[in-house]
């Protein structure tokens, strides 16, 4: 079964920076929006940026002008450029793909935790 894998995760300090990357462990076809999702302990998960097929981008308040997406369609992969990164960023960051096809595929999560 294929499945999305993440990475990139890891310890930083505040003002710091990480990129995430994410990738399908085998053949997934026709996706159409990529994202990143966080869930802090004992909270929900949710949104922190979304890119469309055609390259438009969705971001969450909190990360505006600190964050960055972008995908590489001939790889399907989706990453996240994390810049400025402040204590209240950490959280376990999810990547997703959701095909044309209504396919969801989720990853196991990679830790980001800011700390000094």
């Amino acid at each position: 079964q294929v499945h999305v894998v993440e990475s990139g995760g890891g310890l930083v300090q505040p003002g710091g920076s990480l990129r995430l990357s994410c990738a399908p462990s085998g053949s997934i076809f026709s996706i159409n929006v990529m994202g990143w999702y966080r869930q802090a302990p004992g909270k929900q998960r949710d949104l922190v940026s979304t890119i469309g097929i055609s390259g438009i981008k969705n971001y969450a308040d909190s990360v505006k002008g600190r964050f960055t997406i972008f995908r590489d369609n001939a790889r399907n992969t989706v990453y996240l450029q994390m810049n400025s990164l402040k204590p209240e960023d950490t959280a376990i960051y999810y990547c997703n793909m959701f095909t044309r096809g209504g396919n969801n595929y989720w990853g196991q999560g990679t830790q980001v935790t800011v700390s000094s």
